[in-house]
């Protein structure tokens, strides 16, 4: 089941189940090879997880955002990040530090092509390392739902993502500033990163 939950919710994260989609258990049941009882069990998961959304007499659907989810969606990531880096500077900076830059590596990489997708799948996976290295569970649980909604907001509006080397910037100031262990300053900057963001998903 567990296989089946990640299929569904990669399909809702890269658009192939695009918001607003009616999922058919029939069709999906033969699209991913599997029997309807495992699909039933993760598609209640992603119920359960806020990624999908049940219509009484028609079905499942894959929710759609307005400009006030998307708001939320950041504000929510705001208070889990918060909490997950002053974990991070608590008890594991220095593991952080190098799991954190190896996952820089990845966005430079992405931003020296332009490629939007990779890059969006590079700053997923940098905000997954920072949860991540905090060591709560419960953190890191909350925040992957709130990452596949954040991508989601993004492929609808792609214009409004940063210039590359920018997005780059923004990351490895994260990464500085835990290097140097200077919490109040990571503070400021993982705050400044989401109300950035929320203002570019504003503009019209």
């Amino acid at each position: 089941m567990e296989i089946v939950s990640d299929e569904l919710r990669s399909a809702i994260l890269y658009g192939s189940l695009a918001p607003g989609t009616q999922l058919g258990e029939a069709e999906l049941a033969a699209r991913l090879g599997i029997s309807r009882g495992p699909l039933r069990e993760a598609m209640q998961r992603l119920v359960q997880e806020g990624l999908l959304h049940s219509e009484p007499h028609r079905g499942l659907f894959v929710i759609t955002l307005d400009e006030s989810d998307v708001e939320d969606v950041y504000l929510a990531r705001l208070a889990i990040e918060r909490a997950a880096c002053s974990l991070v500077m608590a008890r594991n900076r220095g593991e952080a530090v190098l799991r954190l830059t190896e996952a820089l590596q990845d966005l430079v990489e992405a931003a020296r092509q332009r490629d939007r997708v990779a890059m969006s799948d590079a700053d997923q996976r940098f905000h997954q390392v920072l949860v991540g290295a905090s060591g709560s569970p419960r953190l890191e649980r909350m925040a992957q739902t709130l990452l596949v909604e954040t991508r989601m907001c993004l492929n609808a509006l792609q214009d409004t993502y940063p210039e590359p080397d920018e997005l780059v910037e923004e990351h490895r100031r994260l990464v500085d500033a835990i290097a140097d262990g200077e919490e109040e300053r990571l503070l400021r900057l993982i705050e400044e990163h989401m109300t950035d963001s929320i203002e570019r998903l504003r503009r019209p």
